[in-house]
């Protein structure tokens, strides 16, 4: 019978080869979970403390039957940041100025971060199967929560106009981000086996701003947060999609990220990643969420099974998983395939 154990996702994200090669998902849909297990609990979550503690057992026994050692789960600070919405909502952006950044409530967020969200992790702790941990915790990286208040064309108006606003726009955010962080792991620590966070930065061919812009601006703010996160005994993951290959060397050397997430075949294929970065990093993902979609004619479980076997040959720390996520749109029926196929290759059951 399946006993979870976080530690084999902390040793997969150290790089360091785990007793069974963990399942790891970025974020699951919980209208794939309610169809999957045939429970309705996203109302719960609006109900009441009492409501929401049911909410997240729910949302963690999922985890577990499904076969996973850490359950995935965090709070971005973009949606509660003022005047956010330009990044996912395509709202216009609230900095413009250097007169706008300067009157800007940077020195609230941090208090607006746990007022809005210290609840959730709080019943998380509550509920948190035996063996398991989460991994996760402040959501949104650098880039995302600039863009989430300036816009990404506007950003790019700011650096030909303005290049002191521009980086301390940056600046700023990694400074903001710290100290969330900083309250975060000493609040929530015990809870966190594997810290992380998304921050997209690239697309199908390039990344979304300059190789060095992102090098000079952003690898210094991540450098800062993954400091942080080591002096708690804790290995950083980092969520990008993209084709951030340029940005690497110093997501490594500098940032010292601990394990990578996201890829997508039409980028490289999986086993690039591991040929390239394999002996430095853990290697989290693999299998292309285009294929759980039903979008490539593919045979799920032959597919399924290359890539594991490709993480299998790994002499250091791998996690599968699809390559983003599990968004509503996903079949839940290959979702299944693809997951019980895993756990078969393992020998769950």
């Amino acid at each position: 019978m399946f006993q979870p154990d976080y530690k084999n996702i902390v040793d997969a994200a150290k790089n360091i080869k785990p007793q069974r090669i963990p399942l790891y998902e970025h974020s699951i849909s919980y209208d794939i979970i309610e169809e999957m297990t045939g429970k309705k609990f996203i109302h719960l979550y609006h109900e009441g403390a009492s409501g929401k503690k049911e909410f997240f057992k729910n949302y963690c026994d999922f985890f577990k039957n499904m076969g996973y050692d850490a359950i995935s789960y965090e709070e971005g600070v973009g949606p509660i940041m003022p005047g956010s919405g330009a990044l996912g909502g395509h709202k216009e952006g609230v900095i413009k100025t250097r007169e706008d950044f300067l009157k800007y409530p940077w020195e609230e967020i941090s208090d607006l971060y746990f007022k809005s969200y210290s609840e959730h992790f709080d019943l998380l702790r509550e509920v948190m199967p035996d063996g398991m941990k989460a991994i996760g915790g402040v959501g949104n990286g650098v880039f995302e929560c600039v863009q989430d208040i300036v816009g990404y064309t506007e950003l790019c108006y700011i650096r030909m106009d303005d290049m002191e606003l521009y980086a301390d726009l940056f600046s700023r955010v990694g400074k903001m981000l710290y100290e969330i962080w900083e309250k975060f792991l000493k609040t929530y620590g015990d809870i966190y086996c594997v810290c992380r966070f998304g921050d997209d930065l690239g697309f199908k061919s390039d990344t979304l701003i300059c190789h060095d812009d992102i090098k000079k601006y952003i690898v210094p703010q991540y450098k800062n947060v993954v400091d942080l996160v080591h002096k708690h005994g804790k290995p950083f993951l980092l969520h990008s999609c993209g084709a951030i290959f340029d940005v690497m060397d110093e997501m490594i050397s500098v940032a010292k990220i601990d394990a990578k997430h996201s890829n997508e075949d039409a980028i490289a294929p999986f086993s690039d990643w591991i040929d390239r970065y394999g002996d430095k990093i853990g290697n989290f993902g693999g299998i292309d969420t285009d294929a759980i979609c039903g979008v490539n004619d593919i045979n799920l479980e032959e597919y399924v099974t290359e890539i594991y076997n490709v993480m299998l040959r790994k002499n250091g720390g791998a996690a599968i998983g699809s390559g983003n996520s599990i968004p509503n749109y996903v079949s839940a029926e290959k979702y299944a395939l693809m997951n019980k196929t895993i756990r078969s290759l393992r020998g769950d059951f």
